[in-house]
């Protein structure tokens, strides 16, 4: 479910969310075992607020911001915005990895009932 802002959050908290990611990164590239690597993929790739869906999300507002500031729209300026704008749809479209990830614990879920105990 989107979270409503009731407020700015912090840099730290921003820092904190980096560094989250940055350890899952870290602990995926140790290759855990499929089940621990997917309970961790999930929530990322949540199908209501998943990462790919809010950078897209804090990419257009960002641009928007931008955009409504007041700055001179010289060629820089538009290539900024421009940028965000796209950069944002680009990350909205990795939303489907979402049905990946539940294909692959699909997948994993028959093979697991498959192997002789």
């Amino acid at each position: 479910m989107p979270l409503h802002a009731t407020g700015a959050p912090t840099p730290d908290q921003i820092r904190q969310a980096t560094r989250t990611l940055a350890h899952l990164a870290a602990y995926l590239r140790e290759r855990p075992c499929l089940d621990e690597a997917l309970t961790l993929l999930v929530p990322l790739l949540d199908a209501d607020d998943d990462v790919p869906i809010l950078l897209g999300d804090t990419l257009r507002s960002a641009e928007r911001i931008i955009t409504g500031a007041g700055l001179s729209q010289n060629e820089e300026t538009q290539t900024i915005t421009e940028a965000l704008r796209a950069t944002a749809q680009e990350a909205t479209d990795w939303h489907v990895l979402q049905w990946d990830i539940q294909r692959v614990q699909a997948l994993h879920q028959a093979a697991r009932r498959m192997r002789p105990r």
